[in-house]
């Protein structure tokens, strides 16, 4: 026996999702998630598969793609069913990964606090740096990936500490500058995102990497994608820091490039 259909209000369906009735009716203005129907009141609502749909887009915005990715994305994979199953892969391959980087971790403290001797073999673990390779590549191209790779293999272990650091420090002063409330448009914050776009310039494979450096659509990319994708969005501090770097590259972007 078939069970009763139901729906939501667009209200219903912000909070469930975390997300806001704005986001929803832009959805709705751009083809990718219209409402299931229209209320005689005008009032938006969605049905079991427009959250299908919904959850779809969401998870597909935390990998960076933009609406007219997900779009094409939506249109190719057609069975919900299969799509969700591969995502579901992908996350919990993300999960173990994860899993194995905490016990790495754990297991050097235990050594370090207990005056053990540090068992190479086992710090790395979950660490290879390679593992964004289809992603990189399927973004940007092979060259790309190429470039950078060559680029960071070629280093010496003090360079790559020097960048590291160098990258650490930009993270951590967009952090603090978050934290501030520091106004995006501002002479301090529009600095940091004249830092963010030089480290990018700095990077072999960057698209306008050099003298040049990144072009506007892929800086403005970049900035969307520190917000929808949760990888990224923790080296700012989260959801809200993320946001506050976007906004401060957007602007960046619109007076500079």
């Amino acid at each position: 026996m078939e069970h009763a259909s139901r729906d939501w209000s667009i209200q219903d369906i912000a909070r469930l999702a975390h997300t806001t009735s704005r986001t929803l009716r832009h959805y709705d203005a751009v083809g990718l998630l219209p409402p299931s129907r229209i209320g005689s009141n005008g009032y938006r609502h969605y049905d079991e598969r427009a959250l299908v749909r919904l959850q779809r887009i969401l998870l597909l915005r935390q990998l960076g793609l933009g609406l007219p990715a997900i779009t094409e994305v939506l249109a190719s994979e057609t069975d919900e069913a299969v799509a969700l199953a591969a995502h579901l892969a992908w996350l919990q391959s993300e999960q173990h990964r994860l899993d194995r980087q905490i016990s790495a971790v754990e297991n050097t403290l235990k050594n370090l606090n207990g005056g053990n001797q540090l068992m190479a073999e086992k710090m790395f673990d979950g660490f290879d740096h390679t593992q964004y390779k289809d992603e990189v590549e399927q973004r940007w191209g092979a060259d790309a990936y190429s470039r950078s790779d060559s680029w960071w293999r070629g280093m010496s272990a003090a360079e790559k500490a020097e960048w590291k650091e160098r990258s650490a420090s930009l993270g951590r002063d967009w952090q603090q500058a978050a934290a501030a409330g520091l106004d995006p448009l501002g002479d301090a914050a529009q600095a940091l995102a004249q830092r963010q776009f030089d480290w990018l310039r700095a990077i072999p494979g960057t698209p306008g990497g050099g003298a040049a450096g990144p072009p506007k659509l892929y800086f403005t990319g970049l900035a969307e994608m520190y917000v929808a994708d949760e990888r990224f969005a923790a080296n700012y501090g989260g959801a809200s820091g993320a946001a506050f770097v976007r906004d401060t590259m957007l602007a960046f972007a619109e007076r500079t490039l």
